[in-house]
């Protein structure tokens, strides 16, 4: 009793007195439901390539990829990205091995449907980076710029040849005007009106995709500022939001995660369709290198981080740690 008689009236800190107490009154719950797992399928080897950037994480064979499928929907995971990694030779100015039907990437993508069939949602990265020998996400000019349009023409082709390889979701994430559209109008005109578009609306140019461009073996030279979005920017974000819903986005993506939750809360806010944010290689790098240090406690930094990429809005999270953190949340059938 202080001389304030009954001050404070009002005292959160009753509804924190026990775990379960903090349990009963979250207001942000995080579930295996909510998490995907990127995945990177590599031309070429007989046994898994550990990306040294991000320990834990590996370039599958097709084997290898069946098994982590596997895990995954034991875990409860919800869905798996895939990402294919092709040999150096067989990039070119076009990226044709990324619409090749026997790329590696739709080897990944049939080893995996024929796996676990329906009880993983398989979603698949449509751009032409990975395949591609100046790294870029579309075709150059004469003038060494990615040229849109032609550009789009290959999404196209892309978005048939992964329907035709199994993927219930493309993802198109190259950051070119009107790919959402000419993907949508691909895939209705060869009988895939089922396969569904995550579109990567909201994609920052970020140094923290480093480690990423090791896991595919990026041949990128020079920079992708001219179609990637500026950090500096957010009422563009909302500009992409409406085209890609426009164009029939069935979900909507923002990437990264962790340095733009202001971002994610106002795309959130806007749509009703599922959001969806990218727990991109630099984030997960950063904390692993840190626990590895003894700088912080691994595990909850994990779930730290993920809660408030959950709590900013996003309804789906792509995350290098979907697997274990679903192990660690109970697996499936937890809410």
């Amino acid at each position: 009793m202080t001389a304030y008689g009954n001050f404070p009236g009002s005292r959160p800190r009753r509804l924190r007195t026990t775990p379960a107490m903090r349990r009963m009154v979250a207001e942000t719950r995080l579930a295996p439901a909510n998490l995907i797992l990127p995945a990177f399928v590599r031309e070429g080897i007989d046994a898994p390539v550990a990306v040294s950037a991000m320990p834990g994480v590996y370039q599958h064979t097709l084997d290898t990829l069946r098994k982590a499928a596997v895990e995954a929907v034991t875990a409860g995971v919800s869905g798996i990205m895939l990402f294919g990694v092709p040999e150096d030779a067989k990039k070119d100015a076009r990226g044709t091995a990324g619409t090749d039907p026997d790329g590696i990437l739709q080897l990944g993508l049939r080893a995996v449907r024929e796996e676990v069939g329906d009880d993983l949602v398989i979603m698949s990265d449509l751009c032409l980076d990975e395949f591609t020998d100046h790294g870029h996400c579309g075709v150059l000019d004469a003038e060494g710029r990615v040229d849109n349009d032609a550009t789009l023409e290959r999404y196209a082709e892309m978005a048939q040849v992964q329907a035709d390889a199994g993927a219930h979701v493309v993802g198109p994430s190259g950051m070119m005007d009107g790919q959402v559209g000419v993907v949508r109008d691909a895939l209705d005109q060869t009988g895939y009106e089922d396969v569904s578009i995550l579109a990567y609306t909201v994609k920052y140019t970020s140094a923290f995709y480093g480690p990423f461009r090791e896991a595919v073996g990026s041949s990128l030279t020079g920079d992708r500022k001219t179609y990637q979005q500026d950090p500096a920017n957010a009422r563009e974000s909302l500009r992409e939001l409406a085209l890609d819903l426009e164009e029939g986005a069935d979900m909507v993506m923002v990437k990264p995660a962790g340095p733009y939750l202001d971002i994610l809360a106002k795309v959130a806010e806007s749509v009703h369709v599922p959001v969806a944010a990218y727990q991109i290689s630099g984030e997960y790098a950063m904390i692993e290198a840190a626990a590895e240090k003894g700088w912080i406690d691994r595990d909850k930094a994990i779930l730290e981080s993920l809660t408030g990429i959950r709590r900013a809005g996003a309804q789906m999270i792509l995350t290098y740690w979907a697997t274990e953190v679903a192990q660690w949340l109970g697996g499936p059938g937890r809410n």
